[in-house]
C-alpha cells in the first residue's frame, strides 16, 4: 500500500479527500508530507503545511472533521505507532515543571512579544486575545465589548472596588472596567510588550490601571481584593501548578469576593498540549478539564457557576483569522511567508478544534469556602 492510500484510508473515516475538490479537501504539493505525519505525526502536519508541501481552503472545516471523526480511536495499536500516536511512543515523561517561574518568563514572550502591530491588526479595538460572546452581536468588537461586559456583570463590579486581573494582557479587561464601572485595576503580566502598550492606553485615558510585571506567583499585594479576574491565563499555568493557581487566587481576594476565571477547557484530562502548538504557538501550554479545575479548586473555593461559551471561539478565531488575511500586505515584509502559512494554520486548525466541541471555553464564578451567594456571578 503507498503512503497515499495508507491516508487516504485514514482520512475516509473524516469525508476528507486527498486531492478533491471541495473546500476541505487536502491538496498535496509534496508527497514528501507522508513522510513528515508518519515521522512527526501532528507537527509533521503543521510543519509540512508551512513549508508549503500541502494546502486546504478550509484548513478549520477540516480539523473540524478529523477531530469529530475521532480518527485515532478507529486505528489500530500498529498504525498509531506508526503515526506516533500512542502514549508515550514519541517521547518520555518529562520530569520537571514546565510551567516553573523561570521557564513561563521565557514562555510568554515567544507569543506575546511578537509584535504588537501583528495582533492590532488582528484583534479588536481594545486588542482582546480571548475568546468573544457572540450573542446578541454581529461583528468582533460588539462581541468582544459584550464578553467583557458580561464578565463586569457577572463580578457585580461597583464603582472605587479593588480589582486584580492575573495574566491581563494589553489590558482590555481592566481598561473597559475601569471605564465602564469605576474600578480600580492591577493587572499582572509577564509580557513587556503588553503591558507598555497596555499602560500607554489606560495613562491616555487617565484610568486607575496598573501593569505589574510579575509571576502571580511571587505577587504579594498589601490588601486584598475585591474581586480577582483570569482570562485566558489558565491555559499558561500547568496542571502541577494549578492548585497553586487557585492558592494564590484566594490569597489575593477579600472574604466576600468573587473570582472569575475564564479559560479554553478540554474534555478530557490531559498533561501536554499538541505537539505543533508546543513548538510554534503556545510553548508548554496545557488546557485543563474540568476535572482538573474542580480537583484543584475544592479546597479553597465554592463554585457558584459555570458557562461554556466554546462555540463562540471558532466564530472569534475566524474573524481573527479575516483580519489577519486583510491586513498582510502590510505585515508581508517583516514576518514572511513561513510565518503567514504558520499563523493561517494555528487560527483556523483551532477555529476547527471548537467547532467540533474539542475545546471548550468555561466561565466559572467562584467564592471562598463559607462566602454567601452572590447573584452577580449568573448574569447571561
Amino acid at each position: 500500500m503507498t503512503n497515499n492510500q495508507f491516508f487516504q484510508d485514514i482520512l475516509d473515516f473524516a469525508d476528507v479527500k486527498i486531492n478533491g475538490n471541495r473546500p476541505w479537501d487536502i491538496k498535496i504539493h509534496d508527497e514528501r508530507v507522508f513522510d513528515r505525519v508518519l515521522k512527526d505525526g501532528s507537527l509533521g502536519f503543521g510543519e509540512s503545511y508551512m513549508d508549503g508541501m500541502w494546502d486546504c481552503d478550509a484548513i478549520d472545516e477540516m480539523i473540524s472533521r478529523v477531530l469529530h471523526a475521532g480518527i485515532e480511536d478507529r486505528l489500530t495499536t500498529t498504525t498509531k505507532i506508526q503515526l506516533g500516536l500512542k502514549a508515550g511512543a514519541s517521547k518520555l515523561k518529562q520530569l520537571f515543571n514546565p510551567q516553573s517561574v523561570e521557564r513561563v518568563t521565557q514562555d510568554v514572550p515567544f507569543h506575546y512579544d511578537l509584535g504588537n502591530d501583528l495582533f492590532e491588526a488582528m484583534l479588536d479595538p481594545r486588542m482582546t486575545y480571548t475568546c468573544a460572546y457572540w450573542k446578541d452581536s454581529d461583528n468582533l468588537k460588539a462581541a468582544q465589548e459584550a464578553k467583557l461586559d458580561l464578565v463586569c456583570r457577572k463580578m457585580g463590579l461597583q464603582p472605587g472596588m479593588r480589582l486584580l486581573d492575573i495574566g491581563c494582557g494589553w489590558g482590555s479587561f481592566m481598561i473597559f472596567a475601569a471605564e465602564k464601572y469605576g474600578v480600580i485595576c492591577d493587572g499582572l503580566t509577564l509580557s513587556k510588550e503588553q503591558a507598555a502598550l497596555g499602560q500607554a492606553r489606560a495613562d491616555e485615558k487617565g484610568l486607575p490601571v496598573n501593569f505589574i510585571l510579575q509571576d502571580y506567583r511571587l505577587y504579594q499585594p498589601e490588601l486584598p481584593y475585591d474581586r480577582v479576574v483570569s482570562i485566558g491565563m489558565m491555559e499558561h499555568v500547568g496542571p502541577e501548578n494549578y492548585e497553586d493557581y487557585f492558592k494564590s487566587a484566594y490569597s489575593f481576594l477579600a472574604e466576600d469576593g468573587i473570582f472569575l476565571l475564564h479559560t479554553i477547557g478540554s474534555p478530557k484530562s490531559k498533561t501536554s498540549v499538541d505537539p505543533w502548538i508546543n513548538k510554534y504557538i503556545f510553548p508548554n501550554g496545557v488546557i485543563p478539564s474540568m476535572m482538573q479545575i474542580g480537583a484543584s479548586a475544592e479546597d479553597y473555593f465554592n463554585i457558584e457557576d459555570v458557562q461554556n461559551i466554546g462555540p463562540d471561539y471558532d466564530t472569534t478565531l475566524v474573524a481573527w483569522n479575516d483580519n489577519f488575511e486583510a491586513a498582510w500586505p502590510a505585515l508581508a515584509d517583516k514576518y514572511g511567508e513561513r510565518f503567514y502559512r504558520m499563523w493561517r494554520y494555528y487560527l483556523l486548525s483551532c477555529a476547527g478544534a471548537f467547532r467540533c466541541r474539542d475545546l471548550n471555553v468555561w466561565q466559572f464564578g467562584l467564592t471562598k469556602k463559607g462566602a454567601e451567594l452572590p447573584v452577580s456571578v449568573r448574569a447571561a
